[in-house]
């Protein structure tokens, strides 16, 4: 007898797309289960979409907050910008790649697109990650990507949740170029990000292991593997320490819907040699707009960036 399956199925309306398509078809978005060559060991129970919650994020807009960024590196700091996008789409966990159009076995996402932007001395820096995590907020992130350009080169990092965790790494450095691994799979600092716009009270606490964000990773060229961590969350401020780096972590929140991010903090030690200090960064929130963004690309629609304070 095959086994049953609960399906909910909600109607609405346009899932995001970055595409030249301004009208889809309505889509279906469910809580399904996640194909086997995604699974990892459930987190807890399925997480349970209040009508709140479909009617902030099934909207067919992206969520976009602009932040004023203090970036440190290479000992100094360094002024710049930072936004984090928001936005549910459907994706293929097969493939882990975002699906042009609905079928059964596609998986709900809340997508995080997190851009930093700053300058050190004469050259810029442009850091993008990118997390796909499930809507049920039972399973892993299923794909989490970094992308690091600046003029002495550009690097790429890339996982992918299957059997285990596969990593591929590009990049013009020596020590850290071509690389191709594996990983048995832990808490991912990328994908707490995701899971506190779904339910902060899930993020996990105490002492665990956890793989740093992919962009401290590349900036500090230290090895991509868990280390370990002790987090603490209470009254909307989420706080990751890591002994080995003497690293603090802390994201700000909203402790009530839709648990926006108002700022964070970044505590390490950062430069080279007689240049290392402890240095904090800090990003402070300045405008959110929900806006469907991939449909405003005319010259006229450039008064969108002047509403989020983005000069860059």
């Amino acid at each position: 007898m095959k086994k049953l399956h609960i399906v909910m199925l909600i109607f609405f309306g346009i899932f995001a797309s970055c595409k030249d398509n301004s009208t889809q078809k309505d889509q279906v978005l469910n809580n399904e289960p996640i194909p086997e060559a995604s699974k990892t060991l459930p987190k807890s129970p399925a997480f349970e979409q209040s009508q709140e919650f479909k009617d902030y994020w099934y909207a067919g807009e992206a969520e976009i907050t602009s932040y004023k960024l203090e970036q440190a590196r290479y000992g100094e700091m360094r002024d710049g910008s930072a936004v984090l996008v928001f936005v549910t789409e459907d994706f293929l966990p097969k493939k882990q790649v975002k699906a042009d159009q609905y079928d059964k076995t596609n998986t709900p996402v809340l997508k995080l697109n997190s851009t930093k932007k700053f300058n050190t001395g004469i050259y810029p820096y442009s850091i993008m990650q990118s997390t796909f995590y499930p809507v049920s907020n039972n399973q892993h992130a299923l794909k989490v990507s970094c992308s690091v350009q600046e003029w002495c080169g550009h690097i790429y990092s890339q996982l992918n949740n299957r059997d285990l965790f596969e990593i591929t790494s590009h990049s013009y450095f020596e020590s850290d170029a071509d690389q191709e691994f594996t990983l048995e799979k832990v808490v991912l600092e990328n994908e707490l990000w995701t899971q506190l716009r779904l339910d902060p009270k899930s993020l996990p606490v105490g002492d665990f292991e956890i793989i740093p964000s992919m962009e401290f990773i590349r900036l500090k060229h230290i090895e991509m593997k868990p280390y370990f961590a002790k987090a603490i969350n209470k009254e909307g401020k989420y706080t990751i320490y890591y002994n080995e780096f003497d690293r603090k972590l802390t994201i700000n929140y909203n402790p009530n819907f839709p648990y926006e991010i108002t700022s964070w903090e970044e505590t390490f030690k950062d430069g080279y040699g007689t240049n290392a200090k402890t240095l904090t960064t800090k990003a402070t929130k300045l405008k959110t707009i929900k806006s469907a963004y991939w449909n405003k690309k005319t010259n006229a629609d450039g008064i969108l960036r002047e509403t989020l304070q983005l000069k860059r």
